[in-house]
């Protein structure tokens, strides 16, 4: 759903999934510092609000948004981490870099939370601008990382 229509930071609570042994391991690219650590933010405020531990909260760097893909592999493959929350922003620019970079992040998630079988979360910006971005990570349309973080607890909780 398109986030001018809903607000990134709105959820219903699960309050069957119990999350206080859960270890999550957040992966945050390192490309737009100010966009991805206000995710980074609402993922941890949501993960705590909804009963993790701080001490199973790990937070881990990527260069950029491409290197989440095997980044997020790097954490999926530990036995201690049961869900990876990957956190990037790629704006849209004047040439295809944009469309190359979104769908090998994309596929690539899909890839390592299949072959690990464990919740690994697309929760990666793809505005047209920075605006739009700034609007996604906070501002009026909300934090995705907050829909991140409860997609991953949503996941956790689909085959308990």
């Amino acid at each position: 759903m398109a986030s001018s229509l809903k607000n990134l930071s709105e959820y219903v609570k699960n309050k069957d999934i119990d999350i206080s042994n859960k270890r999550f391991a957040i992966v945050v690219s390192d490309y737009y510092t100010d966009i991805t650590e206000s995710l980074f933010n609402g993922v941890v405020e949501t993960l705590l609000k909804e009963g993790a531990k701080e001490e199973n909260i790990f937070k881990e760097y990527a260069p950029g948004t491409y290197e989440l893909t095997l980044a997020s592999q790097y954490m999926a493959q530990l036995d201690e981490v049961d869900a990876v929350i990957c956190l990037g922003c790629v704006i849209q620019g004047e040439t295809k870099h944009f469309d190359f970079i979104c769908h090998a992040v994309a596929q690539g998630l899909t890839n390592v939370s299949l072959k690990y079988d464990k919740p690994v979360i697309f929760g990666v910006l793809t505005p047209n601008t920075m605006q739009q971005a700034l609007d996604r990570a906070g501002g009026k349309h909300g934090n995705k990382g907050v829909e991140a973080a409860m997609a991953a607890v949503k996941m956790l909780g689909f085959n308990q």
